[in-house]
């Protein structure tokens, strides 16, 4: 069984299938347009469109629009995220004409009724409000405002109360008509069926929309300096990032920073933030690192979480740490583990078909290709403990580091 095929219709809608077994299969359009594409006035608009995506088309209300999937044992869902927006389902495989109709229906017919339109917007604010009551959420919006200051990266994906009640319908269709383009899409299956099969329901539903307009330029954020900020809040932990630029998406840094980043504070139990400050010396419960990666730039963070009077000890030993990456190549042993680390927990991330699919299509999305699991794992394996060092150098220098802490 091959790892995946594309393929690309007349319309330029590219296709990434996935042949799984089993009985469930998953599916979803993804939209090179998120957050970034916001003009000044929009902010929270590409979120907002993507709930009121759901609120009605042409031929279906919003009952029938939830129903259609959910009536049948599957699921219907959707994100917004600062360079995609994507709306995706999971059902058993007989229905797959069944989801494929229903999110080209969404994506292209969508009518917005105003009266819908009134109620997602006391949904969202809600949210925001929401957001504002979890200070570890809230503060990876606020470091990425003052990161990407002046720039829609910076911008909070929900928007603010302000901007979310001023959204008319032509906010909506002056967006979709800029963004939502055929070219700047990429649609994903997972399944068990033929290729022949996925491509033939996929041009069915998707073939006669042709694409129109130019697809916006993106414009990279400017390099702010260095900021030290602390926010009073009434709350019983304190909570700190320290964070930098890092790499893009493709730069060819790119997965040194992701191998980089999960020896420090990756997922696993053994990463050098849990074994040498959480395991050490219980300062904190909620301490990792983490790298997104966009399409003209990258953050890189670490994020703690932990009782006052444990502040500056955790932050001092979190720059101790950074410091260690700085000052010397790791070990040869240390590398090797690493590397198998990251193999063994991208190995394990391909059980999740859906996942899988989402992964497969954004790559497409983003590079206009997909590297095999093989090719993955080698490149993996290419990287050498003095390019680790260097890029520690690039990234974690102090002058360098930012940090935002509520307090």
């Amino acid at each position: 069984m091959t790892e995946f095929s594309t393929f690309t219709l007349p319309n330029d809608l590219r296709i990434v299938f996935k042949q799984t077994g089993g009985d469930a299969a998953h599916c979803g359009m993804i939209l090179n347009a998120g957050t970034r594409e916001e003009h000044l006035h929009e902010q929270g608009l590409a979120h907002f469109i993507e709930h009121t995506l759901f609120k009605g088309t042409k031929k279906r209300n919003f009952y029938h629009i939830l129903s259609r999937i959910d009536s049948v044992g599957g699921e219907l869902n959707a994100y917004t995220a600062k360079e995609e927006t994507c709306i995706h389902a999971s059902f058993q495989k007989q229905y797959l004409e069944r989801a494929i109709e229903l999110i080209a229906d969404i994506t292209f017919n969508s009518t917005f009724p105003v009266k819908e339109m009134e109620k997602e917007k006391d949904i969202i604010i809600d949210e925001i409000h929401s957001y504002r009551d979890t200070p570890a959420e809230q503060i990876y919006d606020d470091f990425e405002m003052h990161l990407f200051k002046q720039h829609p990266l910076g911008n909070n994906i929900l928007g603010t109360v302000e901007s979310v009640k001023s959204f008319k319908q032509k906010h909506i269709t002056d967006f979709i008509k800029r963004n939502y383009l055929i070219s700047n899409m990429v649609f994903g299956v997972a399944g068990n069926y033929s290729k022949e099969q996925v491509k033939k329901l996929i041009e069915k539903h998707f073939g006669h929309y042709a694409t129109k307009g130019q697809i916006p330029a993106r414009k990279a954020p400017a390099k702010q300096k260095a900021f030290h900020i602390v926010n009073k809040i009434n709350t019983n932990q304190s909570h700190c990032i320290i964070g930098s630029l890092a790499p893009s998406a493709p730069s060819r840094k790119r997965t040194g920073m992701v191998l980089l980043n999960n020896l420090l504070g990756g997922p696993g139990m053994n990463s050098r933030l849990n074994l040498n400050i959480r395991e050490k010396y219980g300062f904190a419960y909620n301490l990792d690192s983490s790298y997104v990666a966009y399409s003209d730039t990258g953050l890189f963070a670490v994020y703690l979480g932990t009782d006052k009077k444990y502040l500056q000890k955790t932050t001092e030993l979190v720059y101790k740490e950074l410091k260690k990456l700085r000052e010397a190549p790791i070990g040869a042993l240390q590398l090797h583990k690493a590397k198998q680390q990251l193999c063994g927990n991208i190995a394990l991330a391909q059980e999740n078909n859906s996942n899988v699919m989402l992964a497969l299509s954004k790559s497409m999305l983003m590079f206009n290709k997909i590297d095999s699991l093989h090719a993955i794992y080698n490149e993996i394996e290419q990287i050498t403990a003095q390019q680790l060092f260097n890029l520690a150098n690039e990234v974690f220098e102090e002058k360098k580091l930012s940090t935002l802490t509520f307090e």
